[in-house]
């Protein structure tokens, strides 16, 4: 599989999770060539996600809401993933 689909694949469980007002999905798989982590194949990712969906929720719950969502594609895809997920009172 691509790097594009597989950014296309975590794209579309979040927007279908979250609905977000903003949704960035970043492959930063290309800077851990040769990282042990990485020799399975699965990638790198950062996520940005701007959503009504995380109000009133602490930032482990909205971390673990986002795993959630990706299901899968924790096992399948992903080696590492880097989050940041926000109301958008905190997007500033």
């Amino acid at each position: 599989m691509s790097a594009g689909d597989r950014v296309e694949r975590i794209r579309a469980a979040l927007q279908q999770a979250f609905s977000p007002l903003e949704l960035q999905v970043e492959d930063d798989s290309h800077r851990h060539a040769g990282h042990a982590g990485a020799r399975d194949g699965r990638g790198h990712f950062n996520v940005r996600v701007v959503s009504d969906r995380f109000q009133g929720m602490a930032q482990i719950a909205r971390h673990r809401a986002v795993y959630a969502a990706l299901g899968e594609l924790m096992q399948t895809d992903i080696h590492a993933l880097s989050m940041r997920a926000l109301t958008p009172s905190e997007r500033g």
